[in-house]
């Protein structure tokens, strides 16, 4: 069952990052296809220290952690070994948002952006120990529950 809503899940992810019109990650009529626009990390973050009007980049940097937040989250509890998740599906979340920042920059009129990658991968990461504490604490709360039936 949890299989199947991370199947759902990609294909929401992928629908929304690279066939969906997403309004301000658009190259917009400054910039037309093509064009190579070159965004330094962190960009954002400085448009956001230094904007009075704070709303639009906040809301893209939370964005960008909150879509990878199920990622971590989901395959953090399908996952067995929770010693080697938190590696393993923070690098797997990175691979995947350079995947789709790469096709982001050939193939749409979307602009792709390290600072994209560099927050989605925090997102996941943020997903995979929330899914390890919530699995220790329901963990805890049975042993518990069994412990005192005996």
């Amino acid at each position: 069952m949890l299989w199947a809503v991370f199947i759902i899940y990609m294909a929401v992810l992928f629908y929304v990052t690279l066939l969906a019109w997403n309004y301000g990650a658009s190259f917009g009529p400054q910039v037309q296809a093509g064009e190579i626009t070159i965004s330094f990390p962190f960009a954002a973050f400085i448009e956001l220290l230094c904007s009075a009007g704070a709303s639009r980049p906040l809301r893209i940097l939370a964005g960008n952690i909150v879509l990878f937040i199920p990622f971590g989250f989901i395959l953090g509890l399908l996952s067995r070994k929770k010693s080697r998740a938190i590696l393993t599906i923070t690098v797997a979340a990175m691979l995947v948002s350079t995947f789709i920042e790469v096709n982001q920059f050939i193939f749409t009129h979307r602009v792709a952006n390290v600072d994209d990658v560099i927050l989605n991968t925090l997102g996941a990461l943020i997903g995979v120990i929330a899914a390890i504490f919530i699995g220790f604490l329901l963990r805890r709360v049975i042993w518990i529950s069994v412990k005192n039936r005996q």
